[in-house]
């Protein structure tokens, strides 16, 4: 494959790429988008494979092949509900990917600069070819000093970013999947750590610049590593949607500096696309959930200032006639879905139970948080997979001010967005986030399996207002009960 063709083929595939992320953004356009991603991404892999320079073609086939073989079984395996961690992990696999080929750009450089100090008085770059250089190896043998200083600098930033995104992506993992505690913890020292970790990795950088050998690159990433891990590890769990889009962004940007290590356009271009989309994501969410763009970067919230407000009462139960007899006399519902509601796989039964009240002439509506179900996104995928029609799914900024003219408001798995203490305490977590104001509407119901505070260990005191009744059991159970009681 001739370099004009492999050319014209990045050119398609970054287009592609950019009509992926621009379909993403509707409901109706999001599968044909998916489907530009797959297409720009299998002509990016055959172009690379096959483009000039390239060898080993064995073994580059058969990784392929193995790594194809594992996604497509990853992807049958995992559950809906277990998209969140899914994607975490395969951000840290992007990172550990961009440490690697950074280590393995520096050895080769290093093996091409061995090879020329052996280089015969008065010799050119026909003995370099004799001596059997090819792809990477050769565009290293031709470039400058200068150009050489810039592939160090792109090295230890590509790696860095790397490490950074890998522990901090394996660590969004363990918490989104609770094997780690979802609180906010940092170590003794808390940002100081972070401040020291990175400064160090600053003089560590102008050692390598100076040529001090690999021994810099690899304490910079070990320190890197402690970054990544004691960055997220500072982030407590109710702002964990926030942290898989930034580590999104995170391992974008070790693609674009790896990219320009390897002399990739693609590469650098899909790094940056992935990049910048991750950070004005972020940037968004963090806007809707009145968070500091900058202290999300550096891993700084989810904390308390102090205690936090004492709630009074007791969560008051009711049985499936009881909702199911206010559900009868409504004229107006909303739906809010969450998490739990993904657990239970109980989206089926939801959109069941919408269809059939609004076949009795009731208005029902879905209400979304932007960072309901851990996951940006994750309610509408669920509710477009259950057949809810798009038009009756709206977001915060658009419902919020109906839900105090609302009959009944329906909560499925939900409890920071749904939260008033966001709004009353100053000391709560999630003190300042925007939330679904559904304390407002006439009657609340909570579906929820238990008493527990739930995945962010929050406590919220609006399963104890007067006009809230706790619905308990399993989300998909209790809809269920409903169904038939619907008159």
């Amino acid at each position: 494959m001739t370099i004009g063709i492999v050319a014209a083929a990045y050119i398609a595939a970054a287009v592609l790429f950019i009509l992926s992320l621009g379909g993403l953004s509707g409901q109706e356009s999001a599968k044909r988008a998916v489907w530009y991603g797959i297409v720009g991404m299998g002509a990016a892999v055959v172009a690379t494979v096959f483009g000039p320079g390239v060898g080993n073609w064995f073994i580059i086939l058969l990784m392929i092949a193995g790594g194809s073989v594992l996604g497509w079984y990853v992807a049958k395996l995992v559950e809906m509900t277990e998209m969140p961690q899914l994607v975490a992990a395969l951000h840290s696999f992007v990172g550990l990917a961009a440490v690697f080929i950074g280590f393995n750009a520096y050895l080769e450089l290093q093996s091409v600069l061995a090879l020329k100090a052996t280089m015969p008085a008065g010799a050119d770059a026909a003995w370099l070819d004799q001596q059997g250089l090819t792809g990477f190896a050769k565009s290293l043998a031709s470039k400058s000093e200068a150009e050489r200083t810039i592939l160090r600098a792109e090295v230890f930033l590509g790696v860095f970013i790397g490490a950074v995104t890998f522990t901090g992506s394996v660590v969004a993992f363990g918490k989104l999947a609770g094997k780690i505690t979802s609180k906010a913890e940092k170590l003794p020292g808390g940002h100081a750590l972070n401040a020291i970790a990175a400064g160090l990795s600053v003089l560590l950088l102008i050692l390598f610049m100076g040529g001090a050998g690999i021994w810099t690159l690899l304490l910079m990433t070990l320190l890197a590593f402690f970054i990544g891990y004691h960055l997220i590890m500072g982030i407590g769990g109710a702002d964990m949607p926030v942290v898989v889009s930034m580590l999104n962004s995170y391992s974008g940007w070790a693609a674009a500096a790896i990219g320009f290590s390897l002399g990739n356009d693609l590469l650098i271009v899909t790094g940056a696309l992935v990049g910048s989309s991750g950070a004005i994501l972020s940037y968004i969410m963090c806007k809707a959930m009145n968070r500091s763009f900058v202290s999300v970067i550096l891993g700084g919230f989810g904390n308390t200032s102090g205690p936090a407000m004492e709630v009074e009462g007791e969560q008051v139960a009711i049985d499936a006639d009881g909702v199911a007899t206010a559900l009868n006399d409504a004229s107006s519902v909303v739906i809010v879905p969450g998490y739990g509601m993904a657990v239970a796989q109980a989206q089926g039964a939801v959109s069941d139970l919408a269809s059939k009240l609004r076949a009795r002439g009731k208005t029902v509506r879905f209400a979304i948080h932007p960072v309901a179900g851990r996951l940006p996104g994750h309610m509408n995928v669920l509710l477009a997979e259950a057949k809810v029609p798009y038009d009756i799914v709206l977001e915060m900024d658009e419902i919020n001010d109906d839900l105090a003219s609302t009959d009944v408001v329906i909560v499925i798995g939900s409890n920071d967005i749904v939260n008033p203490a966001a709004q009353d305490d100053p000391n709560s977590p999630i003190a300042g986030m925007p939330v679904l104001r559904v304390w407002e509407a006439r009657q609340v119901f909570v579906s929820k399996r238990g008493q527990g505070t739930g995945y962010s260990g929050i406590e919220n005191p609006l399963f104890y207002k007067d006009n809230t009744r706790m619905f308990y059991g399993d989300a998909k159970v209790s809809i269920n009960a409903l169904l038939p009681l619907i008159d």
